[in-house]
């Protein structure tokens, strides 16, 4: 039977406009309004080697999420450039929830301000999750003649340019912890960078510098094994895996924090059901028993926040870090 032809056009009209509606979807977006959303594995960027912190912690949170997402979250090392090169991968990904990135201090905070030519910008990330914090420590090899945090000021103000400080590369946040205490405490000591953390530790043991600021799960075997004298650690509050050591804080310099961190986050413009769905199975993921007995037993302080928070505390990193990176002169190619 012929349709009446208004009748047949107004149904072509309706047609035309519902594909119309589909194509302005985004797949991620599609998914989302669907709740299809995880379809398939999800990637997580970490942007350093296998076999360091950030890569354990990365492992630990995808194994977690998982369980959580009912998908597999398989992490992708991409090192390079202190972070850089896996951050900008995530950056320039598609924004649907399947590619994320295991952020932290180093890449999302400090080389803003020493990179000279970042490929990425804060504005193309959508933070998820705050996951862990963990403070720098600041340690003297067993030949320093103080004892104690405040020996180390004194000596130091005593002799301004005897002693040398070591870090794990210039523009590192133990280098940019120790400009900051350079400046709070008017002291003066002689930086030596180095191409990672261990030729640094080796050095340290070996009596070859003097003190160092470093990441307290890092260091923590050779303070546990009296090779190196833990002085203070740089958070707001005394850690766990360091309960009788003080903070620079309470030490004398009120609001001094220096602490590394990492956190979850996306590319910019991912769909907001994707990203609170991230985050609520990163706040169940990090409930964990293991995951938490895993990174507190080595002094990581477990978060686990809101993409609001987790914002806010990344644009705080950004102006701090900045005025240490500025003050200190450091800057890479």
């Amino acid at each position: 039977m012929r349709q009446n032809p208004p009748v047949a056009r107004r149904r072509l009209a309706i047609l035309a406009v519902a594909a119309a509606g589909a194509l302005t979807l985004l797949p991620g977006a599609a998914a989302a309004q669907a709740g299809a959303w995880p379809a398939k594995p999800v990637k997580l960027v970490v942007p350093f080697p296998a076999g360091g912190s950030t890569d354990s912690v990365g492992r630990l949170l995808a194994a977690e999420l998982s369980k959580e997402l009912g998908q597999s979250v398989i992490v992708e090392n991409k090192g390079g450039a202190n972070g850089n090169i896996g951050s900008d991968v995530v950056a320039k990904s598609e924004p649907d929830g399947y590619t994320l990135l295991l952020s932290g201090v180093g890449s999302n905070a400090i080389s803003y301000a020493v990179y000279q030519n970042m490929p990425y910008r804060n504005s193309d990330f959508a933070h998820i999750s705050l996951l862990a914090t963990g403070p720098n420590v600041l340690v003297a090899n067993m030949e320093f003649p103080g004892k104690t945090f405040a020996d180390f000021i004194r000596l130091a103000r005593e002799n301004p340019g005897k002693y040398t400080h070591a870090s794990s590369g210039s523009g590192s946040s133990g280098h940019l912890a120790m400009e900051m205490l350079k400046q709070d405490a008017k002291i003066d000591l002689v930086h030596v960078p180095y191409k990672g953390g261990a030729a640094a530790i080796t050095d340290m043991i070996g009596g070859r510098v003097s003190v160092m600021f470093l990441n307290q799960d890092t260091l923590l075997p050779q303070v546990t094994s009296g090779k190196l004298r833990a002085l203070a650690v740089a958070s707001a509050k005394r850690n766990p895996a360091y309960p009788d050591i003080p903070t620079v804080a309470e030490s004398g310099y009120p609001g001094f924090s220096a602490e590394s961190w990492f956190g979850l986050s996306a590319p910019a413009k991912t769909p907001p059901a994707v990203i609170q769905r991230l985050n609520q199975a990163t706040v169940k993921a990090l409930a964990s028993p293991e995951i938490r007995q895993k990174l507190e037993s080595v002094g990581f302080v477990v978060v686990g926040d809101d993409p609001k928070s987790f914002s806010a505390f990344v644009d705080n990193e950004i102006t701090k870090w900045g005025k240490a990176a500025k003050a200190s002169g450091a800057r890479m190619d």
